[in-house]
């Protein structure tokens, strides 16, 4: 069976404070908080996701905010570095953005490319990087014109404590194709355009420790539901072992761990966020799934409120 990613659906992360990371990713990068819900498993935490005006896979950085959470240790078996792409020629701009909003930045270059490295509140890893491909961003919010808007996901850097093993997998499973190395990494491609370009670590990493600050998961994209049961049948036959198909409600997933240790999930891109608010209305009310809503009234009171507000640097 010859199955090929896109690329990154979505990348889920651990932090602490909830208002924090809206402030952050909404604030700062001025990413659109396109679904505040729950995490199915602890309804007494969010799950908050960010991306593009619609939250179009490839765009989605999603959050788990456990208030009382303990720090997590970036390394190996995780993503070491969540990447995002924004517009050619725009990178002046972020650099003096992030400056002027007390965000600490580091410049760097990896594969003849020039990255703006830094962290959220919590110290998860990110940086910018500007190209020409992958569709414009719709939404301005706060500093951040249109034109200026973060794209979605550039890609990612894996930390693995096997590289060799999830090289292989990322190859001849996920079908992305080897394009380079260079200094410590080795770089895929996928066959998207926003979220697809992989770099992996060529020295094997010692493993980090979850926590706030650290990614759960990476999630890579099934274009419809029926290749996504091809997926898990691939995944299977390739001697990993996938978890049975969940309902999401905003996609499908199956997961599975592979061997330098890093969680993976393969995602639909179907149904996506607009299935139960309007699109104009994205990420201005708690969304629960039909099981919760007799809980409605109790959850809601074990939340902390949160807002989409402008910083008070973009005033």
């Amino acid at each position: 069976m010859n199955q090929q990613t896109a690329g990154i659906h979505h990348i889920t992360a651990f932090v602490r404070n909830a208002q924090d990371n809206v402030d952050f990713y909404a604030g700062v990068l001025g990413l659109r908080l396109v679904k505040k819900t729950i995490n199915f498993d602890a309804p007494e935490v969010y799950h908050l996701y960010f991306g593009d005006q619609i939250g179009s896979p490839g765009t989605i950085i999603t959050f788990f905010p456990w208030a009382d959470s303990r720090k997590g240790t970036i390394g190996g078996g995780q993503v070491g570095i969540t990447t995002y792409v924004v517009p050619a020629g725009t990178l002046d701009f972020w650099e003096e953005r992030l400056g002027r909003l007390n965000v600490p930045v580091t410049k760097t270059t990896r594969f003849s490319e020039s990255y703006l490295q830094f962290t959220d509140t919590d110290g998860l890893q990110l940086e910018l990087v500007a190209r020409e491909e992958g569709a414009a961003s719709e939404w301005s919010f706060g500093g951040v014109p249109a034109d200026k808007a973060i794209k979605g996901f550039g890609g990612a850097v894996l930390y693995s404590t096997a590289p060799a093993h999830t090289g292989n997998l990322l190859e001849r499973v996920m079908g992305l194709q080897k394009i380079g190395q260079e200094g410590d990494y080795t770089r895929y491609r996928a066959t998207g355009d926003l979220g697809n370009i992989i770099d992996v670590n060529i020295t094997p990493m010692p493993y980090g420790a979850g926590g706030a600050g650290t990614v759960h998961h990476i999630a890579w994209r099934a274009k419809d539901h029926e290749e996504h049961e091809l997926w898990r049948s691939h995944i299977a036959e390739n001697g990993f072992s996938p978890t049975p198909i969940i309902d999401r409600q905003y996609f499908n997933a199956i997961y599975f761990r592979e061997a330098g240790g890093i969680l993976f999930e393969i995602a639909t891109d179907p149904p996506g966020f607009a299935r139960d608010e309007h699109q104009d209305e994205l990420g201005e009310k708690l969304m629960l799934p039909e099981w919760f809503e007799p809980s409605r009234r109790t959850i809601e009171a074990n939340l902390v409120p949160i807002e989409v507000r402008v910083l008070e640097g973009d005033k």
